[in-house]
Order: C-alpha cells, then sequence, then structure tokens
C-alpha cells in the first residue's frame, strides 16, 4: 500500500472564514446553554456543591426508574433498523405501487408529533379503534387496555416511535440503493446468489455507513428525544411505567420547582448520549481498520 497523500493545511484555513460564522452560532447557542446547565447543576440555592446535586438524581429511585424505560426503548431501535431495511428493499425491487407505499410509509415522518401523540393516544385507549377492529374480527381476546397498562404502555409508546421514525430510514436506504450501480447487482444474480443472499451480502455491505448514521440518530432519538411521545400519550402513567428522563427533568423543572435537580438530570443524560456517540465512533472505527 502507498504512502497516503497528505493534505495541505492551507485548505482548511482557506475555508475557516467561511466556517467561522456557524462555529460562532453553535458557540452561542449550544455553548452557552451547556455552560450554564453545568453551572446551575452544580449550584444548589446559590451555593457551589459540585457533584452533591447528580448524586442526588443517581440516587433517586423514580429516575433510574427513568433512564431504565429509555434503555428498554433503545431496544426498539434493531427492529426500527430492520424493518426500515427491509422495506427500503421491496420498495427498490419495484415492488407494485411502489410509488404509493412510499409516500404512505414517509407522511408519518413529517406529521408533528404532538398530533400522532392525540391520534394514537385515542387509538390506543381500552375504547379505541384498534380494540374495536380486534373485536369486529372475533380477536376480542387481545383487546388491552394498552396506555392504561403499566405493562404494555411503555411498548405501545415504543411501537408508535417506530412507526412515526420508520420513514425516514427508509427513504435514506432507497436513496442509497438508487445511487448504487445496477452491475452490482447483476453480477451477484449471476453468480447464482439469490434474492435474500444478494441483499444480505451486497446490499447491507454498501449500506454499512448510511445504516451506522441512522443507527446513530435514531439512538440518540430513543434516548433522549422522546419527551413529546410520552408527555402527549400518557404523561409518564399510568403510575411511572413510562416515565422517561425528559420528563423526569420536566417535572422537577416546573412541577417541583427543583431547576437545579432537573439541570444535574439534563447533565447526566448529555453525557450519557455523548458517551454513546464516542464508543460507536470507535466501534465503527475499528470496524473500518479491521476490513482494511
Amino acid at each position: 500500500m502507498g504512502a497516503r497523500r497528505r493534505r495541505s493545511p492551507h485548505g482548511f484555513l482557506r475555508a475557516l472564514p467561511w466556517i467561522l460564522p456557524a462555529l460562532a452560532v453553535l458557540a452561542l447557542v449550544f455553548g452557552y446553554g451547556v455552560y450554564r446547565l453545568i453551572l446551575t447543576a452544580t449550584h444548589r440555592e446559590g451555593h457551589y456543591v459540585g457533584l452533591g446535586n447528580i448524586r442526588i438524581v443517581l440516587d433517586d429511585p423514580l429516575f433510574r426508574t427513568a433512564i431504565g424505560h429509555n434503555l428498554r426503548l433503545l431496544g426498539a431501535l434493531p427492529v426500527l433498523v430492520a424493518l426500515a431495511l427491509l422495506i427500503s428493499i421491496l420498495l427498490f425491487e419495484a415492488l407494485r405501487g411502489w410509488r404509493f407505499h412510499r409516500f404512505a410509509i414517509f407522511v408519518p415522518y413529517v406529521l408533528p408529533i404532538p398530533v400522532i401523540g392525540v391520534i394514537f393516544g385515542q387509538i390506543l385507549t381500552l375504547n379505541g379503534a384498534l380494540n374495536q377492529g380486534l373485536q369486529s374480527v372475533g380477536l376480542g381476546a387481545l383487546a388491552h387496555d394498552w396506555l392504561g397498562q403499566p405493562r404494555f404502555a411503555l411498548w405501545s409508546v415504543a411501537a408508535v416511535i417506530v412507526w412515526k421514525e420508520l420513514g425516514f430510514g427508509v427513504i435514506l436506504f432507497l436513496a442509497r440503493l438508487l445511487a448504487l450501480p445496477g452491475d452490482v447487482f447483476e453480477a451477484a444474480r449471476v453468480d447464482g446468489a439469490g434474492f435474500w443472499n444478494t441483499h444480505l451480502r451486497v446490499t447491507v455491505p454498501l449500506l454499512g455507513p448510511i445504516i451506522a448514521f441512522y443507527v446513530v440518530i435514531e439512538g440518540i432519538t430513543l434516548l433522549s428525544w422522546v419527551f413529546n411521545y410520552v408527555f402527549v400519550m400518557t404523561n409518564g402513567g399510568p403510575g411511572d411505567s413510562t416515565q422517561v428522563a425528559e420528563t423526569y427533568i420536566y417535572s422537577n423543572a416546573t412541577t417541583f420547582n427543583a431547576p437545579w435537580l432537573a439541570a444535574s438530570a439534563a447533565a447526566t443524560l448529555l453525557v450519557g448520549v455523548f458517551v454513546m456517540m464516542v464508543l460507536f465512533t470507535l466501534v465503527r472505527t475499528r470496524a473500518r481498520g479491521g476490513e482494511a
């Protein structure tokens, strides 16, 4: 392998004046916000307490329950990625009516989350459309109060999130599939590979970077961007069965008037998401190094 060509620093210096305005906005909006978050998290009633507030948060059983629910929601990520990949492949293979299916799958992604939350909040109630449909086809035994029973509520919210976020993955994967050269798939078929072997051995590796990007985006969503779903559909109930980190932060900041506790929980969540991103980057870097 030949020596890699070194990049000249002059290209970066020429681009720097164009990048500086965007960096300034990021520093002002996010940098200052993070600074105020840390400042609030390390003070209580005007006094510096260091990590004392964070220790209180970590010792709070409700916060541990909320984080546990976020992690359980993260378990829906493989299902979301697999469904998006399967549907994108079927659409790529010119499924009959694929234009309509592509439109129908992507529409939920552009709908506002509160609208979706309200609609599914009505559909999934005990006397909602889902249970009425089950009873009309003789499957009344499967009817449940999907949002009113603790054992079903969190997974019902997870199903709605998957339904909402699926369209983004399908369009993302399909766009990449349509950009791939067709001779790659023709060569695989000439070699005798069937439908599943072609896509498992050819399509999935070629979509590797796009799949990784989608996993990161949706992982962050499931860990720290589900407040609207939970707040509109269940408000953390019944009991604490759908309490997540964001609703914990919101309730402490507003209902209980404890901004220091809310800031500490938010800082803990921020660190957790950052660590997840770093670990994923390291895994991807090592995987690429092993493939080289």
